[in-house]
């Protein structure tokens, strides 16, 4: 049941990797808290808080698809390292909006839009990464592990955010963000060049399409988009957490509300070594997205902040589950050449769901309040993954053991592990 950190004894390149995601992670969640926390201040508006989604949408799709193409098309590590390098300047501008004497709304929803492009730009070739630099037999490991740290960060970095903005404002967090991107370079500085061959298709619309046309081939990748899309999409309560904890009349509950996921995660990782032994990942996926919109229905049936934080939590280790799972279906079948392409299809499911999910959520708040938004989301998701699953059976059936895709990219990868490289 304890974790396996074989990854990160054997390969070099992957403990650089995953310091700098933990070290940037960490205070891409102090901004995660700030931005929401300095929009309420400004405007007292739910639904101003929830367009921040509508902010970051179209950047996101446009420069996660672009991202994706540039991943199998040029040095994977010189796109990670030049998009954490802006992504130190935004945070810089954040800081320079909240330090004047009345800062400005537009300029948070406009840098706001520029992190979700840049995020877009780099996240496929980070993702893309990490299949070269581990053995075929460690990719679930490797993925847990992933879940496991990142699910620190988000205990971490959201509760230190939520006593941040609640004594000194946003300022302070966006200082710490900034400082932790340029920490993160110095750590990708250290990767081993991840270039493409000689013969790698550059950067096209074209590339794009094969790409698109390649995913809808195939239903268990379709599944694992689609399923946590709706999840997120219905059932993603962030946004309204500001509001959530005044309903509970409990202010001083913020950075649990946001962390409390987060422990959920953590402790479904921590055990993270009974994943190695199932091989029905989609089946997984559907069952664990389901128990998500369950805890997140859950969390409007109680004004206990205590009960509330349980349910948080729980939904947290339910979305661990269908993390790891997901990310063992994309990096175990999908080859090298279409890696990168298809980590900007991956990256925009399991990022434009939370999106769309603040802007119903905020709106649907702004209509009804924010405990009936919670609640019907919660609901709702747990409807569209009992359709998903009834319209996708391949994704119900999809076996790692058995699985064509599956053997030929193991094939291929042991064939690269063969020489040294690690």
């Amino acid at each position: 049941m304890s974790v396996d950190v074989t990854p990160l004894r054997v390969s070099r390149d992957y403990r650089f990797l995953t310091a700098s995601s933990v070290i940037s992670g960490f205070g891409s969640f102090l901004t995660y808290v700030a931005v929401p926390f300095q929009i309420k201040d400004l405007t007292g508006s739910a639904l101003a808080v929830g367009l921040l989604g509508a902010t970051e949408l179209v950047p996101l799709v446009v420069c996660g698809l672009w991202g994706g193409a540039l991943a199998d098309a040029m040095d994977r590590r010189k796109l990670v390292v030049s998009t954490e390098a802006a992504s130190a300047l935004l945070s810089v501008l954040l800081l320079v909006n909240a330090l004047m004497p009345h800062p400005l709304l537009w300029p948070i929803y406009a840098l706001t839009a520029a992190f979700a492009a840049v995020n877009g730009l780099q996240r496929p070739s980070r993702e893309a990464i990490v299949p070269r630099i581990v053995p075929p037999d460690l990719v679930v490991p490797a993925g847990a592990l992933q879940w496991l740290l990142g699910s620190f960060t988000q205990i971490a970095g959201p509760a230190l955010g939520g006593v941040l903005v609640a004594t000194t404002g946003p300022t302070v967090s966006y200082v710490a963000d900034a400082a932790t991107f340029v920490i993160s370079c110095g750590f990708l500085l250290q990767l081993k060049p991840s270039p493409q061959g000689e013969d790698a298709e550059g950067a096209s619309l074209r590339g794009i399409a094969a790409g698109w046309r390649y995913a809808r081939s195939r239903q268990e990748l379709i599944g694992t988009y689609v399923v946590d899309i709706a999840a997120m999409t219905f059932a993603m309560p962030t946004a309204l957490f500001p509001f959530l904890a005044d309903h509970l009349h409990a202010s001083w509950s913020l950075g649990l509300l946001y962390a409390a996921p987060a422990v959920g995660s953590a402790l479904i990782s921590l055990t993270s070594g009974w994943t190695k032994h199932v091989h029905r990942h989609g089946l997984a996926v559907i069952w664990a997205a389901g128990a998500w919109g369950v805890a997140i229905a859950l969390v409007a049936a109680t004004q206990q902040v205590w009960i509330v934080v349980a349910c948080l939590a729980a939904a947290g280790a339910a979305d661990a589950v269908s993390g790891v799972f997901r990310m063992s279906i994309w990096n175990q079948t999908i080859p090298d050449a279409l890696r990168g392409r298809l980590a900007g299809i991956e990256m925009l499911s399991f990022s434009s769901g939370p999106i769309l999910g603040q802007i119903r959520a905020g709106s649907m708040a702004a209509l009804r309040g924010p405990v009936f938004s919670v609640g019907f989301g919660g609901v709702a998701c747990v409807g569209a993954v009992i359709g998903l699953a009834a319209w996708l059976p391949g994704f119900r059936r999809y076996d790692a053991r058995t699985d064509a895709h599956a053997g030929a990219v193991r094939a291929e990868r042991l064939a690269a592990h063969a020489e040294p490289s690690l």
